[in-house]
């Protein structure tokens, strides 16, 4: 009963902490600062649905809405497997896009790896959880 109560409160921390910086991400970024690197982004990849700014926009939105997912369902292996496969997609992205961060202190490959590593501790949590 008290491993099930210790599951569930390190289980709440994973998904607040990634819904914060799912949110992060779509608002500051790609809402309120447009940054000049998520327009470079949707240059690299020819889509043009619509005009780049909306394109951020709407990439934007759509972080905070998965970010919100992780609040909503938190017995969800699935989210956990999507947030570990999108963190390394967009590793391999930025690797493609923008090689030079990886040599910066605060880089892509330390949040990438560090979300995707939350997920899988998540993943194990449930698991764990589950056979009790």
């Amino acid at each position: 009963m008290q491993n099930s109560k210790a599951f569930q409160n390190a289980l709440l921390t994973i998904h607040i902490s990634l819904a914060v910086l799912w949110f992060y991400q779509g608002l500051i970024p790609k809402i309120i600062y447009k940054v000049i690197e998520e327009q470079q982004f949707w240059q690299f990849t020819g889509i043009q649905l619509l005009p780049i700014p909306s394109l951020i926009e709407l990439s934007g939105f759509g972080e905070i809405i998965f970010g919100g997912l992780f609040l909503i369902f938190r017995q969800s292996k699935l989210l956990h497997f999507l947030n570990i496969i999108a963190m390394l997609l967009f590793l391999l992205v930025v690797a493609i896009v923008y090689p030079h961060y990886f040599a910066q202190g605060f880089n892509p490959f330390i949040m990438n790896t560090a979300m995707a590593a939350l997920s899988i501790v998540a993943i194990q949590l449930l698991n764990a959880q589950k056979a009790e």
